[in-house]
């Protein structure tokens, strides 16, 4: 089949899933541009191919159990048919919600939705898709450098970004007799349109976190999506169970 592997990144669409949808396209992977948005996922798909990649786009709502399901049924025929292929080799779950409300305006509904989508969803999508992940294959969950450090009204995402790094170690051990690793990403602060775009769009929000970190700004979805395909590489082949931030030093 040639070329590195097939590749799925969740939340392609926009922002980190889609900066890394393009950086892995760029090492030779064929991507799997997994979105909610099918309209999304089909843009991830055509910017891919005008640069020369090769992808396929996947219609996913990590927050229903059905949707992953169904999802992955209907993948892995696609993958036979575009690609002769029959295992995945990289997963990057970065499908993600916020929700930022201090304690007394934090609802059950925000509570559930933010678990559903972080937490419950990223599980269900490993389980689907374990059976056809290649003997050696890359898991990239992503967190946050908020598991780390704390900030107003983030209790409850701060949490479920947590409880991924807990369930990564865990499965870490659990898959690893096949050579599979699973390691965690945690991004400090990003100008992305993560939270409505607020990182990216407001310069005086920027500036005040970029003085917070040891290299005085803010990432870059790039640099974010950089060292996914760094720990997914050959030369990272012996780690497993890691939470690696990719922060600029935030809050030391």
């Amino acid at each position: 089949m040639g070329g590195p592997g097939i590749a799925i990144v969740t939340g392609a669409g926009r922002g980190l899933g889609h900066a890394t949808a393009l950086a892995l396209a760029e090492r030779g992977y064929r991507v799997v541009a997994a979105a909610r948005s099918a309209e999304a996922g089909e843009a991830a798909v055509g910017l891919i191919e005008d640069a020369g990649g090769e992808a396929l786009a996947l219609h996913l709502d990590v927050s229903d159990p059905r949707s992953i399901s169904e999802g992955c049924a209907g993948l892995l025929p696609a993958i036979a048919e575009k690609w002769a292929g029959s295992t995945i080799d990289v997963l990057v779950n970065n499908a993600g919600v916020g929700q930022f409300a201090p304690l007394h305006e934090v609802s059950a509904a925000d509570f559930d939705l933010t678990f559903a989508v972080n937490v419950r969803g990223l599980l269900l999508l490993i389980q689907a898709l374990a059976p056809h992940l290649s003997d050696g294959a890359r898991i990239v969950n992503v967190s946050s450098s908020l598991s780390r450090h704390v900030s107003p009204a983030t209790a409850v995402y701060a949490a479920s970004k947590a409880a991924i790094e807990a369930l990564s170690r865990s499965l870490a051990v659990e898959l690893g007799p096949r050579g599979i690793r699973i390691n965690t990403i945690a991004p400090g602060p990003t100008a992305t349109d993560f939270n409505g775009g607020a990182m990216r769009d407001d310069a005086e929000l920027r500036h005040g976190l970029g003085q917070q970190t040891a290299l005085g700004r803010v990432g870059e979805p790039s640099e974010i999506a950089d060292a996914v395909v760094a720990l997914v590489s050959p030369g990272m082949r012996w780690v497993t169970g890691e939470r690696i931030e990719v922060s600029g030093g935030v809050l030391l």
